[in-house]
């Protein structure tokens, strides 16, 4: 059982039994894993820990089998090389019906978003992609605020800066209650985040 088991446990049986009122209090105690976790599952995220490698490839058949997916839009070499290896078929032609597979960025912990960019995103945007995300993150993509999460970006990208950066922060898609204030520029997704151990 790697560290992140141990406090995975810990932090699941708090979303569960937390007040929402009180979900945005500073925890001082978490580390900024233990916080993006929370905030990630208490925001609807559908999160799978992969301690490998290969867990991360079981986990993934799961999901496409639970939702009985038999096709995947993924712009990734790799994902469309994993896509291969577990048999599923993929395209990049946008599908509304599919799930999008891809990486991301970074993991936001003060707020439980997701970061992506033109690298993982091409040149569509969140709202013209399909609802249903499947993400692969790993743990050294955590930040604990997005300053930090675009900062890492520009540092990683100081020549081929990407074009876009967006975020996915609600995972729970609620269609009844529109806030004018975002109305037709929701990014709101469900979404599966497989997050790989590599530290």
């Amino acid at each position: 059982m790697g560290v992140f088991d141990k406090f995975l446990k810990k932090i699941v049986k708090l979303s569960q039994k937390e007040d929402p009122e009180t979900v945005d209090e500073p925890v001082d105690d978490l580390s900024v894993d233990e916080l993006f976790v929370k905030k990630f599952i208490h925001k609807g995220g559908k999160f799978l820990y992969c301690s490998d490698p290969d867990e991360l490839e079981k986990n993934l058949i799961q999901v496409l089998q639970e939702n009985q997916w038999n096709n995947v839009i993924t712009f990734d070499d790799e994902l469309k090389e994993l896509l291969t290896k577990i048999n599923s078929a993929k395209t990049t032609k946008i599908i509304p019906s599919l799930p999008f597979l891809t990486n991301c960025e970074c993991l936001i912990a003060n707020d439980g978003s997701i970061l992506f960019s033109s690298k993982q995103l091409k040149d569509k945007k969140l709202k013209d992609l399909p609802l249903n995300f499947i993400v692969c993150a790993k743990t050294s993509q955590i930040t604990k605020d997005s300053r930090d999460g675009i900062s890492g970006i520009r540092n990683r990208s100081e020549k081929n800066a990407p074009t876009i950066i967006s975020s996915i922060k609600d995972f729970i898609i609620n269609k009844t209650e529109t806030d004018f204030m975002s109305y037709g520029h929701t990014n709101s997704k469900t979404l599966y985040l497989l997050l790989l151990e590599d530290l």
